[in-house]
């Protein structure tokens, strides 16, 4: 079954995306890196980007840069006077998704941060600013509920809000368990629930990244 999801994803690819020359490019150099290959496929990452065009977004919020791969994808649906922030806990990882981000063309529009993303969020808040039009969050499981309630205090009325790997092949569904991740992901649909603020929906999805799935929210 996986090879039948890979082999639509591809073909998805093909008829749709086509060869991407810089996210390509982005991919071999993560890999190159050392980094974990987590990143969104490509037609997740363009998903991405449409659905950040169809609000036209303004500015962006990232939560989990990685190597900047799903970052290039959101900031290409910027306008030119748009702006992108996205927050990495790893010096390194940052480091290399400056690299990819600048050799993409969209380094004048997507500013990364780096340090724990919980006080980058904080100090966001504090400085203020124009609200988020459009939030991805895909950074760790276990703090999705802080990183939610950061985003919606940084919304406005029509802030759409993506929360990735929200399946997790089906664990979702177990009460009993102890991974963090799972956890993490159950007290996010419970805040999603009982949230006035929020009108959620999920979308499960498979592909090239296995079963998974995606909280799609827009903020009332």
């Amino acid at each position: 079954m996986m090879d039948e999801w890979t082999g639509v994803d591809a073909y998805i690819c093909d008829r749709l995306l086509g060869s991407d020359p810089a996210l390509e490019a982005a991919l071999r150099n993560n890999e190159a890196a050392g980094l974990p290959a987590i990143d969104v496929s490509a037609a997740q990452g363009k998903m991405l980007m449409l659905f950040a065009r169809m609000v036209g977004a303004r500015h962006i919020l990232e939560v989990g840069t990685l190597g900047g791969y799903s970052t290039i994808w959101l900031a290409r649906a910027l306008p030119e006077d748009g702006h992108l922030v996205t927050l990495e806990i790893d010096p390194y990882h940052a480091d290399v998704a400056r690299a990819n981000i600048a050799a993409a063309g969209v380094a004048d529009k997507a500013e990364v941060r780096t340090g724990p993303a919980v006080e980058s969020l904080a100090a966001l808040q504090a400085e203020g600013g124009a609200p988020f039009d459009f939030v991805f969050i895909d950074a760790d499981k276990p703090s999705n509920t802080a990183y939610l309630t950061a985003a919606l205090a940084m919304s406005r009325p029509g802030t759409v809000i993506v929360l990735d790997n929200v399946v997790r092949g089906g664990a979702i569904l177990d009460p009993g368990s102890s991974d963090p991740s799972v956890r993490g992901t159950q007290a996010a649909f419970e805040m999603l629930a009982a949230e006035p603020r929020i009108d959620a929906t999920v979308i499960q999805t498979v592909g090239a990244k296995g079963w998974d799935g995606f909280v799609l929210a827009l903020v009332r």
